[in-house]
């Protein structure tokens, strides 16, 4: 079965000590385009993200966005401002000898003086891919089943379109000899019509039917326009990607539907090139979110 080209996924795990969630929404596009949104300390790894993205979906315009549920650990780091401690236990030595006062320099008071500790937090440490990687996968095992399930419905859908394209060029096919008959017997009255009476050269009436006959003969068209049905059917038992080639059947079967109804000449076929006309037109719609 095809995939279709709608999808979404959504999937969490823990990365860096924090948690990281993974959105991954497709939609219908001719050809492969990603777009990405994640945080500061995954840009890095775009490029092979796309990746991961191309080598499970061949198609469609794709939006994975990445957001920290839970920011990583950043353990918080302290940082001794020598210079100012020795600065200020100097002016406390000398303030100690000048007044004579008593007892040891406190470690605790020298900490508390503004600047002689400074806490900050190391920088976020970036994220490797295969840290990465296995949430978007989970993400896009999602994706994946509700595009199978949607191509399923596709298939489906498109089947059924092909039925009636068929059935209709089946009744093109049983009308076109009674449609040589009828126009053989308008083109004798015709001209029985132009003789007024006068005698009919019936090999010169038989040769310009069958000059008539080879050119509203149908019969190519008809073959050509069955066998891209069937080429459509087996595009649809396999697995593929095949939305392109769905897409290059329609443009065909269309060319083939008009050089019918260019040659039609006969009213139930006209109807039935018109009908014809807007199955494949719905077909040709459906084919458009096919991968």
């Amino acid at each position: 079965m095809p995939r279709s080209m709608t999808g979404f996924g959504s999937a969490d795990g823990t990365v860096l000590g924090g948690r990281l969630q993974v959105e991954i929404r497709t939609v219908n596009h001719r050809h492969f385009n990603a777009q990405l949104k994640v945080p500061a300390n995954l840009q890095h790894l775009e490029l092979e993200l796309r990746d991961v993205l191309r080598r499970r979906l061949e198609r469609g315009h794709i939006v994975l966005a990445a957001r920290w549920l839970t920011e990583p650990q950043r353990p918080p780091q302290v940082r001794v401002n020598l210079e100012r401690a020795r600065e200020v236990i100097g002016v406390l030595r000398e303030l100690k000898t000048a007044l004579a006062l008593p007892g040891d320099i406190d470690l605790g008071f020298v900490a508390r003086i503004p600047d002689v500790l400074a806490f900050s937090e190391e920088p976020a440490v970036a994220a490797g891919l295969p840290e990465v990687t296995p949430v978007v996968e989970a993400a896009l095992d999602e994706v994946l089943k509700m595009r199978e399930r949607e191509g399923a419905a596709l298939a489906a859908e498109l089947s059924r379109r092909i039925a009636l394209i068929a059935a209709h060029a089946t009744r093109v096919g049983t009308r076109a000899p009674e449609r040589l008959v009828a126009e053989r017997d308008r083109l004798r009255r015709s001209v029985s019509e132009l003789l007024d009476g006068r005698s009919l050269d019936d090999a010169r009436l038989a040769q310009e039917i069958a000059l008539i006959a080879e050119r509203l003969d149908i019969t190519e068209e008809l073959m050509r326009l069955e066998t891209h049905l069937e080429a459509c059917l087996a595009a649809l038992a396999t697995p593929a990607a095949v939305g392109r080639q769905l897409g290059f059947l329609g443009q065909e079967m269309l060319r083939e539907i008009n050089t019918i109804g260019s040659k039609a000449n006969d009213a139930p076929i006209a109807q039935a090139v018109i009908e014809m006309k807007g199955e494949l037109e719905r077909f040709r719609e459906q084919v458009e979110n096919v991968e």
